[in-house]
């Protein structure tokens, strides 16, 4: 039985963590209305109803604090695609949709994350920290697509280069991510949803039946 003391220190724990995951979900907030290089530590703290000192305590600056939003965004990416491919029973043309769907999840395709995930993409290129946790979970992702398509290919004796194939449903991804970011009425999830499951039949006939009207 715990101690009132470790029973404290359990709870000192806890709460710094609640802290922590309130002060990267105000992030998350603050990026979607100003975008990166307008959001501040004091905006931060008014999102998440807290003091500037407590975002200071937590994160010291405000790099600190992105790049924890950041991985934050990114291991809730890559735990989002694990568990879908979970769901595909051992079956690649499965595994495949259930991996390609699982980006248009509405935990992880919500407005305010994906333009999070849009200010980041922006600063990437010139940060070398950003681009190491947007970079590996991209080449993880795309490794499995590729060896899927191998597997269907190679199952349903498909005429086809399967490098080409995965190249074009990762842009098919990045493309209907980006509608949904920067279009006035995007199209919903399901749409998304029907999109990819058209290019699938298109691409892998004898696997997946032809989509029907969203």
């Amino acid at each position: 039985m715990a101690t009132l003391e470790q029973t404290t220190i359990i709870g000192r724990k806890a709460s710094k963590e609640i802290r922590r995951q309130q002060l990267i979900e105000a992030t998350i907030d603050v990026m979607a209305r100003k975008g990166y290089s307008g959001t501040t530590m004091l905006d931060v703290a008014k999102a998440a109803g807290l003091s500037s000192g407590i975002v200071n305590f937590h994160f010291e600056t405000k790099e600190k604090l992105l790049v924890e939003t950041l991985k934050y965004l990114a291991d809730e990416y890559r735990a989002n695609w694990h568990k879908a491919l979970t769901t595909g029973g051992g079956d690649p043309a499965e595994s495949l949709r259930a991996l390609l769907f699982s980006d248009f999840n509405p935990e992880i395709c919500a407005p305010r994350k994906l333009a999070a995930w849009c200010a980041f993409w922006a600063e990437a290129q010139s940060r070398p920290t950003y681009l190491e946790h947007c970079g590996s979970n991209d080449e993880e992702y795309s490794a499995i697509v590729l060896d899927l398509c191998r597997a269907i290919i190679r199952k349903g004796r498909y005429p086809l280069a399967p490098e080409l194939i995965a190249r074009a449903l990762d842009a098919l991804l990045e493309g209907l991510w980006l509608d949904l970011m920067t279009m006035a009425k995007p199209y919903s999830l399901d749409d998304a949803k029907q999109t990819i499951a058209a290019c699938l039949h298109a691409f892998f006939p004898k696997h997946y039946p032809a989509a029907g009207p969203s």
